[in-house]
């Protein structure tokens, strides 16, 4: 430019757009603009897969009534098996969405599930838009039958839904918005809210809106602890007992996220007169 002014590179708006996007737990209810939506959806088909086989489709939910069936369905089934797995390991190592201290653990569980828990959030079904992703196998017929295998790896089927949930989440924070994403775990119930046929996947949750949050700096492992050159280097190697100190580590440096009440926008969270 004439000006003398440095315009970013390609690579510095991704990079900013990565390092800055968050999970945002806490979205206003104000729409969000339907051009925005189709942006959201056309990122993510320009995804990549096995073969080209495109395992993906997604479901635009804006009705309320609608978006509360499926967040009942999803509170009442997921997030109760997670709720009571959790609880069978040490407080500290427990997801923080998890880390529940009374004696009650009934009660407790019905203070998460009514998103009542003390944490300054809002439950997803409130985000103005609820993207579901949906997944195909039978588009991976596409490619090569050994990425059909389960178990350790993954297949070409994941692999692309994986591929698409970033492309939208990525887009969603180039448009300045906030996301959550939900995993899905048991995929009946919410099937039947949403009418999708047996030989569809249930795959992702992503609601969407305006952040009422203020973004807090990522948490990730440093650059040189991930990479080996040539081969493996053994001293970056994690054992078992390792890993559970990383573990407790890592809840230790995350656990704001989960307890939202300092990270507030200002006036957030105020009842209206």
């Amino acid at each position: 430019m004439g000006d003398g002014s440095k315009t970013e590179s390609d690579y510095d708006v991704l990079y900013r757009i990565m390092s800055t996007r968050m999970s945002v737990r806490r979205l206003k209810p104000d729409p969000v603009p339907d051009e925005y939506v189709q942006k959201i959806l056309e990122a993510g088909r320009w995804a990549m897969s096995g073969a080209n086989g495109q395992p993906w489709e997604y479901l635009v939910i804006k009705d309320p009534k609608k978006k509360k069936a499926l967040y009942d369905a999803f509170q009442d089934t997921n997030q109760e098996f997670c709720f009571w797995m959790e609880q069978m390991r040490p407080f500290e190592l427990r997801h923080p969405a998890f880390q529940v201290k009374g004696d009650d653990l009934k009660d407790e569980w019905q203070k998460i599930r009514n998103s009542t828990g003390g944490q300054q959030r809002r439950p997803w079904h409130e985000a103005p838009v609820v993207i579901v992703v949906l997944g195909d196998g039978r588009r991976q017929w596409a490619t090569v039958n050994a990425a059909f295998t389960f178990g350790r790896h993954a297949s070409h089927f994941t692999d692309g839904l994986a591929n698409t949930c970033t492309h939208m989440q990525l887009a969603i924070a180039s448009l300045g918005l906030g996301s959550h994403w939900g995993t899905v775990h048991v995929q009946e119930p919410l099937k039947r809210v949403l009418g999708v046929p047996d030989l569809i996947d249930v795959y992702l949750i992503i609601s969407i809106g305006h952040a009422d949050i203020e973004r807090k700096p990522g948490v990730r492992r440093e650059l040189k602890e991930l990479v080996h050159r040539e081969t493996y280097d053994m001293s970056k190697y994690m054992s078992n007992e390792d890993i559970i100190d990383y573990l407790y580590k890592l809840r230790g440096k995350t656990m704001f996220r989960y307890h939202l009440k300092d990270s507030l926008l200002p006036g957030a969270g105020e009842k209206k007169s």
